[in-house]
Parts: structure tokens; sequence; C-alpha cells
């Protein structure tokens, strides 16, 4: 959520700010902004909705100055509009904030007594004041930093810009990603390495009370009032990462890239050659693990669902599964010496984050499957366990979640050998069976014409659409559903098909599509049966199985595509894909905004 960027340059930085703001779009965003001090005085320009707003606003209005910063809103405190967009400034200070203040009310009443008068509806304007006030009482801008830290409350990330003040940048974290970048008598910072590759490959990542200041040449980092080293690091990230290709849409070109991106991670994981797991070491010894728990949020819960009959059924051990914004508030028990496994895309989301930091209070050995490895939740874990999916920009996951697929399988394998319930040649069966995905997964996306068939006949149209599976599809049957409702704004449920006889089939009529997620799989059998309850309701039926599946089914069905045939083990990946291409395929028919759909943000950094 929300986009952060700050420069101070030697040219006119305002085009440069837009770029990397471009960068940021697919965090999510509703508003947008940029200021630059200009003969010593904060100027701005922002706009309600996307970036093409602003730039309009920039033509007839340019911007120039050699130190600004820029910013993407979504909204929490405030309606999305230009008075509440970012930045937020005063005479003597403009900021931009990804966050929450959780005590901005507070802060705002004692700054209201002062006589200060607000103008936006934001928690950040409690921070731009407090600042001012610092300043008004002769206070440096370092240590009105320093001060404001300690009253501030809340997981955030600031950029600060001081009026009379060319040579500095200030930020400052909690919570919430940030990094510096350091350039050739130039320096940036933003939220993430993405934002700022297009400038340098060299990297600060800040910590958790971390705040900095920034000139020409370098920058300062503390805690509290005492100095800290941070390293520089360099970043694998490229300026190119972010272009759509001959594809029309980001997620598009993401969900193609899943063939590639699954055979990397792969290749991280398994040796072809010996068909054997090769996970990182890990500070554990399986064996003597007595319970894992798995956290996440969104597509990734449900890829900790889909582990779940992973490990339960390859290693045999007892496993939990959590949705993060819950398990730490719950305070359930947790044994010593168990494993806690977070899994997060951008390894800076914050429920995760908490969840973790609860888990490690409780002294779980903390495992992260993330993409971004100096992401913040993989700086907490004891081991990462990366992904290898690339940049995602689309904000519905897609290569994130296949990859966190194969990170979470092999894991699991590796759990079952340690620990003797996974034996030698069942091992090498999966092994050749997630050798052939990446092939499986081509197949799948070469069906397009199918997916798109169905989506426009049959789900376009529709008002509420119901998924169902059984076994480790109904994980699948969940994400499908998701994927559904964040593109096309179509009402989706997923339903383990055991249990549409207690409720949802109350539901079903004609006008209904139901959509079954039925690999030739040792409980296919139910899910027919489940099939024929919704069949004999008048349900539109859509059947994504296999050649055997599609012979049994098909002709009872509305329509149906019959996916590649894989181990049933390894089908949940395979299928993942099919009901990627339907939501896809729906959202177009649709007309939606398939890269950034309404209130989503790609990042989420609130509670």
């Amino acid at each position: 959520m929300c986009g952060i960027i700050g420069i101070i340059g030697k040219a006119p930085v305002t085009p440069l700010l837009i770029d990397a703001l471009k960068r940021l779009e697919y965090r999510g965003y509703d508003s947008a902004g940029v200021a630059t001090l200009i003969n010593g005085h904060i100027d701005r320009r922002r706009a309600e909705g996307k970036l093409v707003n602003l730039e309009a606003r920039l033509k007839v209005e340019p911007l120039p100055g050699t130190i600004g910063i820029g910013h993407t809103r979504w909204a929490t405190h405030g309606k999305p509009s230009e008075r509440n967009a970012h930045p937020i400034a005063t005479d003597r200070v403009a900021i931009v904030h990804n966050g929450i203040i959780e005590n901005f009310q507070e802060l705002k009443d004692e700054l209201v007594a002062e006589g200060r008068r607000f103008d936006t509806d934001t928690d950040t304007e409690a921070v731009a004041q407090l600042l001012t006030s610092y300043l008004e009482r002769q206070m440096s801008p370092e240590a009105a930093m320093g001060k404001a830290m300690e009253r501030l409350r809340g997981a955030f990330a600031l950029v600060a810009m001081f009026s009379g003040r060319h040579d500095i940048l200030m930020g400052a974290r909690r919570g919430s990603s940030l990094a510096v970048g350091h350039g050739n008598g130039e320096m940036y910072v933003g939220t993430d390495a993405l934002a700022l590759a297009p400038f340098t490959s060299r990297v600060t990542y800040l910590e958790d009370d971390d705040w900095v200041v920034l000139n020409s040449t370098g920058c300062t980092v503390y805690q509290g009032t005492t100095t800290v080293e941070r390293p520089e690091k360099k970043s694998g990230l490229s300026g190119a990462l972010i272009g759509k290709g001959n594809h029309q849409h980001f997620m598009l070109k993401e969900i193609y890239e899943q063939p590639a991106v699954v055979g990397d991670t792969l290749q991280s994981y398994l040796d072809p050659a010996t068909r054997s797991v090769r996970t990182p070491s890990l500070p554990l010894d399986w064996t003597k693990v007595s319970r894992v728990t798995m956290t996440a949020c969104g597509t990734a819960f449900y890829a900790c669902m889909v582990a779940k009959y992973w490990f339960e059924k390859l290693a045999r051990m007892p496993v939990e599964i959590e949705v993060a914004s819950e398990f730490r508030y719950r305070e359930p028990p947790l044994p010593e010496g168990g494993v806690c496994i977070a899994v997060s895309q951008s390894g800076e989301t914050i429920d995760t984050l908490e969840a973790l930091r609860y888990a490690k209070s409780q002294k779980q050995i903390l495992l992260s499957v993330v993409n971004v490895p100096e992401s913040a939740i993989a700086r907490l874990s004891h081991a990462v366990l990366p992904t290898l999916a690339g940049p995602e920009i689309g904000v519905a996951s897609t290569k994130a979640f296949t990859t966190q697929l194969i990170v979470l399988l092999n894991t699991a394998i590796a759990a079952g050998r340690a620990r003797g319930t996974l034996s030698r040649e069942q091992e090498e069966k999966l092994a050749l069976a997630m050798i052939e995905l990446p092939a499986r997964i081509n197949e799948t996306l070469n069906m397009e014409d199918d997916y798109r068939r169905i989506a426009e006949s049959t789900l376009a149209a529709a008002r509420d659409v119901l998924y169902l599976g059984r076994g480790s599809s109904f994980p699948v049957a969940l994400e499908g559903a998701l994927k559904l409702k964040e593109l096309s704004y179509i009402h989706a449920e997923g339903y383990a098909g055991g249990e549409m006889k207690h409720g949802p089939i109350a539901l079903i009529d004609d006008a209904v599509p139901v959509v079954v997620v039925a690999p030739s799989d040792a409980i296919f059998d139910k899910i027919a049966s489940n099939f024929e309850q919704v069949r004999a309701r008048g349900g539109k039926l859509v059947l994504l199985s296999d050649a055997q599946g599609v012979a049994r089914l098909g002709a009872k069905a509305e329509t149906s595509i019959a996916v590649p045939d894989i181990d049933p083990v390894v089908a949940p990946i395979l299928y993942t894909v099919a009901v990627q291409l339907l939501a896809y395929y729906t959202a177009l028919a649709k007309g939606t905004d398939i890269d950034q759909p309404r209130n989503l943000a790609k990042s989420v950094t609130v509670e």
C-alpha cells in the first residue's frame, strides 16, 4: 500500500519522481502527488485518481527543483481526494507517509490546543504539524525528527523535506519498509528497491525504528540519538523488469512467466539428476518438531492451506494454519520447539510480520517463504526459503503464489524424508512430477481460447459464482473465487464440495455458474457426487478436470476444460493456473482494471 520516493539530485527531479511512482503503481493507490523545494519554499502538485491525472496537472503547472518527494496514496484516514493526497505540508515541512499513525488523534488534539489548524483528514498531518511545532521551537530538522520518533506510535514509513534545506531529506520507519539508494552525488529513498532500480543498484535497507538523514554524498542512520551502521547491498533488480512485453496487462505477462519462474524455483530446490529435494540448510531437526504453524494473508494463506495437506500427507506432521491478522490477537499456545512458517510475496505484509513476532515470543523456529530476501519478514526469520518469481507488478498474485507452492511442496518432501514417512521411491516420483510441471503449465497456457470462451459465455454475465473443490483442490477453489472477486468484481465464493449440502446449495439455480475443480485423484468420486447434486438443481456447471475426469463428467457440464494430466499431489499448482486464466479473461470481458483492481493494494502494510 502507498508508494514513497525521495530524491536529492543534480537536475530537476520531478520527471524522476513520476517515473519512480509509476514503478510503485502495483502497490495500489487512489491519489498521487509530488513536492519540491523552489528557492527554499515547498511547492506541490497533487491529484485524485491515477498518475495520468497528476502528469496532466504537471504539464500545465510544471514543478522544477532538484530535491523532491513523491507519493501514491491508498486512503486510510480521510477519503481519496486532492485535499488528502500526499505530500502533506505546512510552510516548514512536507511529508509523504505509508502506514498508520495510531496515536494521531492524541497528537492532533494536543497540537490543536497549541493553536494549530489542520487542513486535511489524514493521520499524516499530525506528523507534519508535530515536526513544524518542534522546528518553530528552534529545533534543527534532525532534532525534530528524533523527538518525533519518540512520540509516534503505529506502523509507518515516512520521508520529510524541509523548507530552506536543499541539502537534506529525512526518512523513518517502524513496521513499513523503507530503503535508501546511493548514487554519485545523488541520494534516493523509497518504499523498496524496485522504486530505486532505475537510479542505483546500491541499497541500504532500514530496520525498525531507524531514522535517516540523507545528503548528496551519503546518509547517517539513527536509532534514538545513537548512530548505527546499516550495510549497503547490491540489488539485483533492473529498471527494465517492469515492462509488459507484448502482453496487454502485467497480470497476463506474469501468468505466462510461470513456466519459467516455476522452473527457476525448482532448480534451487530440486536436483533433476538424482530426483531429490535440496532445501536450504535449516536450523531444525524435522524429527523433533512437534508442530508446524503456518501463517499468511489472502492468496498466501491459500498456499498455506495447500501446504497443510502436503505436510500432513507426506511428513505426517500436525499442522495449524492461521490467518495472520487474527493469529496474534488470539494468543494461541505454541509448543516450544515448534516451527512457524510465514508466507508473504512482499515480505512486508504487516499482519504476517506481527504474527511472526508473536511466534518468536513463543520460542518458535521461524521460517519465511518470501519473494524479497531482504524484506522485514525475511530478516526476522531464522531461515529464509526464497521463491524466485521475480518482481510481481499485478496486484492479484499469480507467479508468486505458484512459486510459493513449489517451495512449500519441496519443504514438505524434505520433512517427510527426514522423518522417514516418505520413501526414496516416493520422493523420486514426486520429483519427476515437478520436473514435468513447467511443460504442463505451458500446455495449460496454450488453451487460452477455451478459458476466454468460458469467461465470455458463462462467467462474465453472472452476478454470483461458486467454486467447489475437495482435498487439496479446496484451497484452489478458494483461490479461484478470490481471483474472480479481485479482478472482475463478481461475487464469488469457494467451498469444500462436501459442504454444499450444508447451506450453500440453497444458492444454486440456473443463473449461478459453479466451477468444479476436479483432478482425477483418490476423492474424484466424492466431488463427482457434489457435481451431480448441483446438476440436479439446475446449476450451470463449469468443469476443470483432466481427460479422464472430462470423459466421465464433461457431457453433463455446461462447459469443461481438460487440464493436462499431472500427479495428484502436484495438481493444485497446475489447476491454480487454470483458475487464474478464468479470472483474467472474465475481467477482460467486463473491462475492469486488471492490474490495479479498485480498493486493492499489492503490499498491505496497514492493519
